[in-house]
């Protein structure tokens, strides 16, 4: 979040702002860490891109250009806002395992610097953060995210009394540059970290971490025509009838199409079945979707075994 700043268009002023994102990976970065790859770190993909910002008071006038990026393999957010009257903010944002929270650090051209802190809370993004003042006093200032289509709507608030009450600053809205949606080209390196882990937790029974990758609706066709669901794939890692001595994939191939992630592999499992041993490898097709919480695992469809 930055702190306020007045921007006057033909005679119309219009407050500006934002908090710092996050969003897609940055051309040539490496590929994100397993912890970097967890949904906690996705929570802000919804704001990403190449924006052109408006106040929701006078959305025919451009305020300024805001560019968001995830950089350091998916493990920090870089945010670029440009303002018509000169001013320039950057911003470094990353999920704090430690605190299990996320920071910012946002500062300008101006000499202005803003720590901030938040969560992901009820389909919104809320961090907060203490604006110094030169008179010593300070006050407390809060950014709300939440996507409105293909837009995100910012809402900032400020309190002078510890949080008791709040008054706002501005309402803003950022819309993808030019009309169009920012294709996230670093979308396959998270997405393929993913699913690699998604197999690592099959492999290992690991229920929690299989649960948070799921979509809840998710649907699995094997290459005999059975279904299985989210609740199926679950209930099949607690009993732990299946002993994996070999759960992996090769040829890996991932392909983005805006919010629509596909993996293709090849799995090779080994192991046993309530004591009955198996070995076979299939082809596999994965499907992802980008939401507001990061990606999740929609739909799968497998082969037949190959001979």
């Amino acid at each position: 979040m930055r702190p306020t700043r007045v921007v006057s268009l033909g005679g119309v002023v219009a407050l500006a702002a934002a908090f710092g994102a996050c969003a897609r990976a940055s051309a040539g970065d490496a590929a994100p860490s397993a912890g970097c790859a967890s949904s906690e770190f996705r929570q802000f993909d919804f704001f990403v891109g190449d924006w052109d910002t408006y106040d929701v008071a006078a959305p025919a006038q451009l305020v300024a250009r805001n560019n968001v990026i995830v950089t350091l393999g998916g493990c920090a957010l870089h945010e670029v806002y440009e303002q018509g009257d000169g001013l320039v903010g950057e911003s470094f944002s990353l999920y704090d395992v430690s605190r299990a929270m996320w920071h910012q650090s946002w500062f300008t051209n101006r000499g202005q610097l803003l720590l901030l802190d938040g969560r992901w809370e009820h389909g919104r993004m809320v961090l907060t953060g203490t604006e110094p003042a030169a008179d010593g006093a300070a006050s407390l200032l809060r950014g709300i995210w939440r996507p409105e289509g293909t837009a995100v709507r910012e809402t900032a608030e400020r309190s002078s009394d510890g949080g008791r009450t709040w008054k706002p600053m501005f309402d803003i809205l950022f819309r993808p540059h030019s009309g169009t949606v920012t294709v996230r080209t670093d979308d396959a390196q998270i997405v393929s970290a993913l699913d690699t882990k998604y197999q690592a937790a099959v492999r290992t029974h690991d229920v929690a971490t299989m649960d948070a990758i799921l979509a809840d609706d998710f649907v699995l066709v094997t290459g005999r025509g059975r279904t299985y669901t989210k609740a199926d794939l679950l209930q099949d890692a607690r009993s732990q009838d299946v002993i994996y001595q070999q759960q992996e994939d090769t040829s890996q191939t991932v392909r983005v199409w805006g919010n629509t992630a596909v993996v293709t592999a090849l799995l090779r499992a080994k192991g046993t079945d309530k004591g009955k041993p198996f070995d076979y490898q299939l082809w596999f097709s994965d499907t992802y979707v980008r939401t507001p919480g990061g990606w999740r695992y929609v739909f799968a469809q497998a082969s037949l075994p190959l001979p």
